[in-house]
């Protein structure tokens, strides 16, 4: 009994003639707690995108970024990471918080590699490890069902150029998202990013998007 595929998979490997193939890399590649390499790769990163399903069934994928270590793994069933200050739709965490199906994948660019995650999430904003990510709006906890490395064949290779100063840090203030500056956003921010703004000043949109076209760290 297959724990990844169902009817719909066999249909299409079966007309590439890939039905063995498939069940070979699930014998070797599934597995079902986090183990030293699993773990080892995973806590070293620092980005992954998180796949959710919203309240029309719905795929939905994420980009979730912070320091390296930002994602652990606490015990061989359960992988922890903090939500972050966002655009305020609360989209995967809300989503999570209806259907807790989730799907990561990590990836590195600088050696090609990827580990696909698939499980059971919970989100909470009085978790104990709250204390322990600064700014983190909730923790969120997910069980593990599957885990399986993928090849990097078609992974680019990429060399990272910086960090991004967004990411909370015990050492410094965290800015502003550069967007939340824009004249136009001043309405509707909370209260406590529109007193940061007024530290810093308003700009125009344009100059925000002119920033994104140039790929400047303010963005």
């Amino acid at each position: 009994m297959s724990r990844l595929y169902g009817e719909q998979h066999r249909k299409l490997q079966d007309e590439f003639g890939t039905r063995k193939m498939a069940d070979r890399v699930e014998d070797i590649a599934c597995k079902t707690e986090f183990d030293d390499e699993a773990k080892g790769f995973i806590e070293h990163m620092d980005m992954f995108f998180l796949s959710s399903i919203d309240h029309q069934g719905r795929p939905t994928v994420s980009y979730k970024g912070g320091d390296a270590g930002f994602v652990r793994i606490i015990d061989s069933k359960t992988l922890v990471f903090p939500s972050y200050d966002g655009n305020g739709m609360f989209f995967s965490m809300g989503n999570i918080s209806t259907n807790p199906q989730v799907g990561l994948l990590f990836i590195s660019f600088e050696t090609p590699h990827r580990i696909r995650v698939q499980g059971t999430a919970s989100v909470s904003k009085n978790d104990p490890l709250m204390q322990e990510y600064k700014e983190a709006e909730f923790i969120v906890r997910v069980t593990l069902s599957e885990l399986w490395q993928n090849c990097p064949r078609y992974i680019h290779q990429r060399t990272k150029v910086r960090d991004s100063r967004y990411v909370p840090r015990a050492e410094c203030e965290t800015p502003v998202a550069e967007w939340k500056r824009i004249d136009l956003m001043q309405d509707v921010i909370p209260e406590a990013d529109l007193k940061k703004v007024q530290q810093v000043g308003t700009i125009q949109i344009e100059e925000w998007v002119e920033k994104i076209k140039t790929g400047s760290p303010e963005a």
